[in-house]
């Protein structure tokens, strides 16, 4: 029986937690109404507003990609445009969606940590009114970023500021919203509505989930069309109550908090675990469950005969190590104790033409 491989790839690869699994179980059990008319999606999206608001407006989708695709074209006009960081996953890992489904321009940000800046947006406001240019309408930002950074609550509100005074909207790629909160210690609210952000895309696979995402309105005058883009978007699942229960069971008794607490804690103990391995060079700060490393290019084929990871930047072998809510202790201590076997191995020149891959 062929071993199965651990993962550092993406917290996309983990399973999903118990009682998560439980909850799906239980709403297993008989008939109930189609497309979230259905007890169980009526007390998730309850959930929803005990935690960001009675104004809040969520709405379930299967997939992060078309979380933040629809609530762009929600935002946008064909004309206008979102301003987010390079690093972006909708700039460079949703395979041109925005563009494609929404309709709109993106407007990419060069950024060493992943986060925008009033003096970075700045200059991308002189083309409104300007007609032969797509009009800047929407500031994009993902919390915790790409690159395992973190917006302050104080960061997301003087943004949030900018963008409405210039006629802007403020949206958010939480996919890792609850590590980010976790890393923090405060509460979903205080980095999202309370920051002053518009519409919120809440991640649920990254921490858990077996699959499902949350678009959230912070202000209803925004979610009224909604439900038809989601239904044109492909994303209004027939068999709502397998996402509602999942949601609900996340947000109850702060299990996304415990989870993401769990993977950020992984993180750390790895980066402390790795740091000090001949030709290991921990190249970021560890805020979430992300550790980036500069590894000698001989250990990568060696390492990856055990374990699952990208390469993040092929130039300096820079590999981007992520860990989940099931991350254990000895799955720590085997990678580290790989990757200080690898690091002994003689190089080999195909050890460094590995295929890079960081897809979420």
């Amino acid at each position: 029986m062929t071993a199965i491989m651990k993962s550092f790839a993406s917290d996309n690869n983990s399973g999903v937690h118990p009682l998560i699994m439980k909850a799906l179980a239980a709403a297993n059990a008989g008939h109930a109404l189609a497309y979230g008319q259905d007890s169980l999606t009526e007390r998730a999206l309850a959930r929803f507003k005990d935690i960001f608001g009675q104004e809040a407006e969520a709405f379930f989708v299967f997939l992060g990609t078309a979380a933040n695709v629809l609530s762009l074209k929600a935002l946008l006009k064909p004309h206008q445009a979102a301003i987010c960081a390079a690093s972006a996953h909708i700039n460079r890992d949703e395979c041109g969606a925005p563009e494609s489904i929404a309709g709109c321009k993106l407007l990419p940000v060069q950024t060493e940590d992943g986060k925008l800046t009033v003096e970075a947006v700045r200059p991308f406001l002189g083309d409104l009114g300007f007609e032969h240019h797509s009009q800047p309408a929407c500031l994009s930002i993902t919390q915790s970023t790409e690159l395992g950074t973190l917006y302050t609550p104080e960061e997301i509100r003087t943004l949030a500021d900018f963008a409405h005074e210039n006629g802007l909207r403020l949206h958010m790629d939480g996919s890792r919203l609850a590590n980010a909160a976790a890393a923090l210690g405060v509460d979903l609210a205080a980095l999202s509505v309370e920051a002053g952000v518009d519409v919120l895309s809440f991640g649920g696979a990254k921490n858990g989930m077996m699959f499902g995402e949350a678009v959230v309105f912070f202000e209803p005058d925004l979610a009224k069309d909604f439900k038809y883009i989601r239904k044109q978007g492909m994303q209004l699942a027939s068999k709502m109550r397998f996402l509602a229960a999942q949601f609900e069971a996340l947000l109850d008794d702060e299990l996304w908090r415990k989870n993401a607490s769990a993977a950020n804690q992984a993180a750390a103990m790895l980066a402390k675990t790795i740091k000090d391995i001949p030709g290991v060079r921990i190249t970021r700060p560890v805020s979430v469950n992300a550790v980036f490393a500069e590894i000698p290019p001989r250990t990568v084929e060696a390492l990856r005969r055990e374990y699952f990871f990208y390469i993040w930047d092929q130039t300096r072998t820079e590999a981007r190590f992520m860990t989940s809510f099931d991350t254990s202790e000895e799955d720590v201590a085997g990678f580290a104790a790989a990757l200080r076997q690898a690091s002994k191995t003689p190089q080999t020149p195909s050890a460094n033409k590995k295929p890079r891959g960081k897809n979420s």
